[in-house]
């Protein structure tokens, strides 16, 4: 029986690797061994900021809630809360959006949760 030999796996697994090594600096797309260790790496980053992405998000809503709120004269968990007691039910990427970009009528959701804390 005749030897088989790896060659063409073996160079196509390497292209494939220094394919997605693509713009990367310096030897890191030249040469196998340290475009494989980047490659790993930056797959590795990738598949962990896929999950901090929205936790970075989240954060960011908070964040132009609570500024929103403020400017209204209520905390963002004083919002959080009267809104709840309301049965206003808004996520807070439309929240945040409403405080950027509708600050008038973020103002009367405001006065709901307001006059809901007092109720």
């Amino acid at each position: 029986m005749a030897r088989t030999k790896g060659g063409i796996v073996s160079r196509r697994r390497r292209k494939k690797v220094l394919k997605l090594a693509k713009g990367y600096f310096g030897s890191k797309h030249t040469i196998y061994r340290t475009a494989n260790a980047q490659v790993m790496k930056s797959l590795s980053y990738a598949y962990r900021d896929r999950r901090n992405k929205k936790r970075d998000f989240r954060k960011l809503w908070i964040t132009r809630i609570n500024a929103g709120a403020r400017l209204n004269g209520l905390s963002y968990n004083q919002l959080m809360h009267g809104l709840k007691l309301a049965n206003v039910e808004i996520n807070r990427k439309m929240l945040a959006e409403l405080a950027v970009n509708q600050p008038d009528f973020f103002a009367n959701l405001c006065n709901q949760a307001k006059n809901a804390l007092n109720a």
